[in-house]
Parts: structure tokens; sequence; C-alpha cells
């Protein structure tokens, strides 16, 4: 049976699946762009007869929160940062990532800064490398670059929250 959590690190409240037995091997499902876990919830009780599978929504995605541009580093460095103190929270020390899409750079910083918590990559659709980056991604990387200086974003996805008139939440 998948459980639903949110888990706080840093003071963002990251949400997330998990299934399994929580001694069972680990596997962690990285999600792409613009998706979140709920990509998921298939692939979830299909493997959790087997391991113990934990798969987050990235900050900005699904029912994680999406904090202002001001208020939150948008950065791969910053979301693996997120994604690793939720394993250490969870007690996840060894693990194997299924990474898709915009997961893959998350998950791949995590393999690079502590390869002997990885027991396997699964890739999909996952970029390593400048040169799998088609056109289509240019204004977006200009955009993340400069997210103030861009005169239009380049899709909604992009565009920071606006915040309500008197409030500090973001709409």
């Amino acid at each position: 049976m998948t459980t639903y959590h949110h888990t706080d690190i840093d003071g963002l409240s990251v949400f997330h699946r998990e299934a399994g037995h929580p001694d069972a091997p680990a596997i962690v499902l990285l999600h792409g762009f613009p998706t979140s876990s709920h990509m998921f919830r298939g692939l979830i009780p299909a493997l959790a007869d087997r391991y113990r599978v934990i798969a987050p929504d990235h900050i900005g995605f699904g029912q994680s929160p999406a904090p202002s541009v001001d208020d939150f580093d948008y950065t791969f460095d910053r979301l693996t940062e997120v994604t690793t103190k939720l394993l250490d929270r969870l007690g996840v020390r060894r693990h194997a990532l299924y990474i898709q899409d915009y997961g893959a750079p998350i998950g791949l910083k995590i393999a690079s800064r502590e390869p002997e918590r990885v027991s396997a990559i699964i890739t999909q659709s996952g970029n390593a490398y400048m040169e799998g980056f088609t056109p289509f991604w240019e204004p977006l990387f200009a955009y993340a670059t400069a997210p103030g200086r861009t005169p239009n974003p380049p899709c909604a996805h992009c565009s920071p929250p606006r915040r309500r008139a008197g409030s500090t939440r973001t709409a």
C-alpha cells in the first residue's frame, strides 16, 4: 500500500510517496519535468513487494511547495541537497535510483557526491551531458540563468509564483 507524507526539510514541506517494507532494498524514483511523483502511481505498487519505494515531488512540483525564486535557489545543486536530506531523514543509507528527465541531474549529483550510497542507476530520458539538450531547452536555460532579465518566460512553469495581495503565500 502506498502512503503519502510531507517531511520538513529546511523549512520546506517535501511531499513523497512511499511503499514497501522499510527493511527492503530501497529504490528512489525521481520524476521529470513537468510531472510529479504521481507519474509513478502504477510503478510504486508493482515494486513494493520487493523494494522500499520512495518517490518525492521535487520542490516546485506536485504537492511539494513552490517558493518564490527570492526564497529558494532553484538549482540542481539545491534540489539535490533537499533530496539527499529527505533520504537521510527517512533513514535511507543505500538505494537504487530511477532517474527520469529533470530527475536525472539530481540523481546523478547524488551518485557523484556519495557513490557508496547508490546500488544502481536506472535512467529514462535523462541527460548527463550538455550535447543531449536540444534547442528547445535554450530559452529555459537562459531564463534559469537570469530569471528577472528574460523579457518573457519560455513557459508557464518558468514564471516565478505570484504573491497574493497582503499575503506571504504564493498563488
